[in-house]
């Protein structure tokens, strides 16, 4: 996504996170409670289960220690309650992965107490492999800093990036002539962009700032905060939200009109959390991100965060073409457009000399 050195992807939008989880850890190990000695006997302090798999919840009461009822919770919200405390089991089907709070409110019939403790929820699906096959090779032009790409009506809405370079542009699909330009201003390091209705929204990396167009004529029509999310990567729009990546392994979902960031996800593949997700697209129900400084794009459930495939582009373009080690770091596979009425997916990267029309084969 960037110009330069390749950052900690954990990064500056992971760490509200990162101390919400500290911090429930504290209180978690803490287990001080006013109903005396009551601790949780399961589950275990981050223990990890698989995406659907049965938690089962229970507390550790010492003996003569009366209980009258404990409601269990999984992040705020009722799972079961039990008159005298005792153990329930939990589906996790449906949820969303990553960090979840278990809160156990217990009550003697004079004193209430709660606890806490976190699990996480990990994929146990392993993706489909795929790989691909050129059906077209289109000319793209070597200047732009592929931040964002989107087919819209026989065009390409492009955004690049870089200070003092960043631009977002209307480009012809078969002769990759600029159609129509405009330059952002020097302070900004372009990143994904979307169209929505008859605007075009589109981020800024370290600015904690997007940016909004008028998709005819490019006018800047207003700004928008970033929230929880302090970096911006990549951007698509799902009909309903538009879809932002930070660089860490959470995508934010936000309101299409206000731009306020509704929910998260986290996301997963059956080796753990994968980070670095970059420029999205949304085709036929599922989110494809491209994993930056890999030549690999992953598809995504946007629901639960599960990545269901992986598709491997190495190849597509001569391992040769850039010659300095710091082009073939940042010049990387970044760029993808689905064509819904042609059923056509286009790839680039950035900077590349060419933009692909594909189509994806099954690995053997």
């Amino acid at each position: 996504m960037h110009f330069g050195q390749v950052k900690n992807t954990i990064g500056r939008a992971a760490l509200p996170f990162c101390l919400l989880f500290s911090l429930l850890f504290v209180i978690a190990c803490k287990d001080s409670a006013t109903v005396p000695g009551i601790a949780f006997k399961f589950p275990e302090q981050g223990q990890s289960f698989g995406l659907g798999e049965d938690v089962k919840i229970g507390l550790d009461v010492p003996e003569g220690t009366t209980i009258t009822s404990a409601t269990y919770l999984l992040d705020g919200k009722a799972v079961a309650t039990k008159p005298n405390g005792e153990a329930v089991s939990v589906n996790t089907k449906g949820l969303s992965l990553g960090y979840k709070l278990i809160t156990a409110v217990v009550d003697n019939g004079s004193k209430k107490d709660t606890l806490t403790i976190n699990i996480e929820l990990k994929s146990a699906l392993k993706p489909e492999l795929y790989g691909y096959q050129v059906v077209k090779t289109l000319p793209h032009d070597t200047s732009a800093y592929t931040q964002g790409l989107e087919y819209h009506n026989g065009r390409f809405l492009e955004s690049t990036g870089q200070e003092q370079h960043s631009t977002l542009r209307w480009v012809d699909v078969a002769s990759g002539k600029v159609l129509q330009q405009i330059k952002l201003e020097d302070q900004y390091f372009g990143e994904g962009s979307s169209l929505v209705g008859d605007k075009v929204v589109m981020l800024t990396w370290q600015n904690k700032l997007g940016l909004i167009f008028d998709a005819k004529s490019f006018k800047q029509l207003s700004t928008f905060p970033y929230q929880s999310s302090m970096e911006g990567w990549g951007l698509c729009f799902d009909g309903i939200q538009l879809i932002k990546s930070d660089g860490t392994n959470r995508l934010w979902f936000l309101n299409k009109d206000t731009y306020k960031e509704e929910r998260s996800i986290e996301v997963y593949d059956n080796n753990g959390p994968v980070d670095s997700l970059n420029e999205l697209e949304y085709i036929d129900g599922k989110i494809y991100a491209n994993v930056y400084t890999k030549n690999i794009i992953v598809v995504i459930d946007p629901e639960s965060g599960v990545i269901e495939k992986q598709i491997d582009f190495s190849g597509l373009l001569p391992a040769d073409y850039f010659k300095t080690d710091d082009e073939r770091g940042n010049n990387v596979l970044n760029g993808i457009a689905w064509d819904k009425a042609g059923k056509r997916l286009f790839v680039t990267g950035k900077k590349w000399p060419h933009l692909f029309e594909v189509k994806l084969v099954p690995k053997k």
